[in-house]
């Protein structure tokens, strides 16, 4: 007799797991069945899924929410979607594409045009991920040269750092003994006089 299980996966940032679990139980997935992973979609290395790998069998019948839940790799979708449909036998369907459900469309055409639509999401969802990385990585040079800092804000200056820095500048002192002097590696003191004495310009 056929099992119906429902997979779903979330990253440790986001928090719509109870909406997801709602559509598979409303799916008639039972509890029991629902397997349930915290963790990137970057890749099938997911104890949860490969647990539910195994316990499939042929006929039985997969819920996801969506193709992203699946997973964001193009190719490792379009693996994983073969490895179930054709080496498992197993039955997918996609609650939030109806065209992608194995179940409808056994004939040649049917595989063909799910095969299609599947091709076509799993592209999509993949390159909104590269999308989203490009605007991110956009916004913080664009931050950046208005000034914005990201990270710890730096320690203040040691008291002394000033009169330190004019000694080292005028080459009375090294820089190991300045920073020395200012308690921080050579290093930071370098980089910090460097902030300081663009400062002053």
């Amino acid at each position: 007799m056929r099992k119906v299980y429902g997979y779903i996966r979330v990253s440790t940032r986001e928090q719509n797991e109870e909406r997801q679990r709602i559509a598979l139980q409303e799916a008639g997935v039972p509890c029991e069945n629902i397997y349930l992973e915290k963790q990137s979609g970057k890749d099938f290395d997911r104890p949860q899924y490969q647990h539910l790998l195994e316990k499939m069998q042929k006929n039985d019948l997969l819920y996801i929410k969506s193709i992203d839940r699946l997973g964001r790799n193009y190719d490792e979708i379009l693996q994983q979607w073969r490895i179930l449909t054709k080496e498992k036998g197993v039955d997918i369907a996609v609650l939030d594409m109806p065209l992608l459900d194995t179940r409808r469309g056994k004939d040649l055409m049917g595989t063909f045009l799910s095969d299609i639509v599947l091709q076509v999401l799993s592209f999509v969802a993949e390159n909104e991920r590269d999308n989203i990385r490009q605007r991110q990585a956009e916004g913080i040079a664009a931050a950046q040269a208005r000034g914005i800092r990201f990270g710890r804000p730096p320690k203040p200056l040691p008291r002394q750092f000033h009169s330190v820095y004019r000694r080292w500048k005028a080459g009375k002192i090294t820089g190991a003994a300045a920073a020395r002097e200012c308690e921080m590696p050579l290093a930071s003191f370098r980089y910090r006089a460097d902030i300081y004495e663009k400062s002053k310009t």
